[in-house]
């Protein structure tokens, strides 16, 4: 139960709220520990004064009150005896043979008979002659410190003294105590808490540091860090802390640096490569179409031959074209940024689309207002034209594609749905990155795309500040653009 309960208690979150917590605790625990050394101190050094008074005053009330009393326990007037020397509330008893004979207590007037009850004479009767004080919680009266000490005549004699102004006395430490220790928790808990938060401050520059880094698009292009983290004292361990995360952003900035440098060696490399080779590539192809053209009498075989290397010639330059276009939309050159009408290039490239394939079932679903954006219109139309192929080459025939465009707030959405197979789930997290293929089975097949469509449609879509997702299970795959209309 207890367990249970302490689970459910709020706990603090923050290290600053951990460490004033903690303070406030240890504190309390100290001020608790001080505050009952004091009381157990305090109430021990008054009894044993209160025993000292008893002892000083000895049983001569006891003793009077065995000579001198006549009176019956159920007597309630005045006793007699001799009350020489005795402090008001003194309280004294005869215990004859197991039996209290006479009770009485000093008061301002004389002396009083005190009925006492039978738990009160039991417990009387329990005490032993010692000498010594004992507590009893006597009914009649109150808590009394008790002096129980053998008579000449063979009886036992009660002397007591009030043990009130003890507690009175106790009572009034606990509660200036308590009043004082909480003062000084509510002050400490409040000092402690700027403490802390001022030791921290170097922390929390820290933290602040690499919220910033954290928020930076890491991923490619150059990157500027942030500046450091603030160092503190290097023997503390906030300003350890703060040296190595110092330098662990210089390996970072260092690594980033580095590859930085790397991709642009092979964006140039890229770049320079599919530049150089767009000549030979088309001089290939036009030596092999002038080949064919040939009037003279040509053998199947070499006809044969003449035809592939054409074709692969012209899908080469295709490849050669793409990653050009790749290399300059990472090398961040600007596109044409001219007002497009999406809805006309839609029924353009679903026109196109459905001569290409007239095995599939093409749909269409447009707004009756067209919906403009601003960019290039050449490289949305290859968007487009990607997604249609992309979608024709890998479904069945009879398949069904669905293009739809709408208007979501600022954003134009367009979207390739189609109800076949699916992409494979391991294929989907990489889906637009390059040379990556749905079908690996069809690498070397003639006529296969290099994997670079849906990278160019990503890349497309980001340089006109929009994005590109996938949603696919077997039956439904669904290829979702967003482009900004303002």
């Amino acid at each position: 139960m207890t367990s249970a309960f302490v689970r459910r208690l709020p706990r603090p979150h923050t290290l600053r709220a951990r460490l004033t917590c903690g303070l406030v605790v240890l504190l309390a625990v100290s001020c608790a520990a001080v505050g009952l050394a004091a009381v157990v101190g305090l109430r021990g050094f008054l009894t044993g004064r209160l025993d000292e008074q008893l002892t000083e005053a000895g049983n001569r009330f006891a003793v009077s009150l065995e000579h001198n009393g006549t009176l019956p326990d159920d007597h309630d007037g005045d006793e007699r005896g001799d009350t020489r020397h005795q402090a008001t509330g003194t309280f004294g008893a005869r215990l004859v043979d197991g039996t209290v004979t006479h009770a009485a207590v000093v008061r301002p007037s004389g002396t009083k008979h005190v009925s006492l009850t039978d738990g009160d004479r039991r417990q009387l009767a329990a005490l032993p002659a010692d000498g010594k004080g004992h507590t009893v919680d006597l009914a009649a009266l109150d808590d009394y410190r008790v002096l129980v000490t053998s008579g000449a005549d063979g009886d036992v004699l009660f002397t007591g003294l009030p043990l009130e102004p003890v507690e009175a006395t106790v009572h009034r430490l606990e509660l200036l105590a308590g009043i004082v220790f909480g003062l000084a928790l509510t002050v400490t808990g409040v000092a402690g808490a700027l403490w802390v938060r001022w030791s921290l401050r170097p922390l929390s520059r820290v933290a602040a540091t690499a919220t910033r880094v954290s928020e930076l698009p890491l991923a490619s292009g150059e990157v500027a860090l942030p500046p450091r983290a603030p160092e503190s004292d290097p023997r503390s361990e906030v300003g350890q802390v703060a040296g190595a995360f110092n330098r662990m952003l210089g390996h970072v900035e260092d690594a980033l640096t580095k590859r930085q440098a790397s991709e642009e060696r092979l964006r140039s490399f890229a770049a320079d490569a599919s530049h150089e080779l767009r000549t030979p590539v088309a001089s290939v192809r036009g030596h092999a179409e002038l080949a064919l053209l040939h009037p003279g009498p040509v053998p199947p075989e070499v006809t044969r031959a003449l035809e592939r290397i054409a074709a692969e010639s012209s899908r080469m330059g295709e490849m050669v074209d793409e990653m050009l276009l790749l290399a300059r939309l990472d090398a961040g050159r600007p596109l044409e940024r001219r007002p497009v009408d999406l809805t006309m290039l839609v029924l353009d490239a679903v026109t196109d689309a459905r001569a290409a394939g007239p095995d599939h079932r093409w749909t269409l679903e447009l707004p009756e207002e067209p919906i403009t954006v601003t960019g290039d219109a050449h490289r949305l139309q290859q968007v487009l034209a990607n997604l249609l192929a992309n979608a024709r080459g890998h479904t069945p025939v009879g398949t069904k594609v669905t293009v739809s465009l709408e208007t979501e707030g600022t954003w134009a959405v367009l979207k390739v749905h189609d109800d076949g197979p699916g992409v494979p789930e391991d294929i989907q997290p990489g889906v637009f990155e390059r040379f990556t293929r749905a079908d690996r089975r069809r690498t070397d097949a003639p006529g296969g795309g290099a994997g670079l469509g849906l990278s160019i449609v990503a890349a497309v879509a980001e340089a006109h500040g929009g994005e590109v997702s996938l949603h696919s299970a077997p039956g439904s795959t669904t290829f979702t653009v967003r482009l900004s209309t303002e």
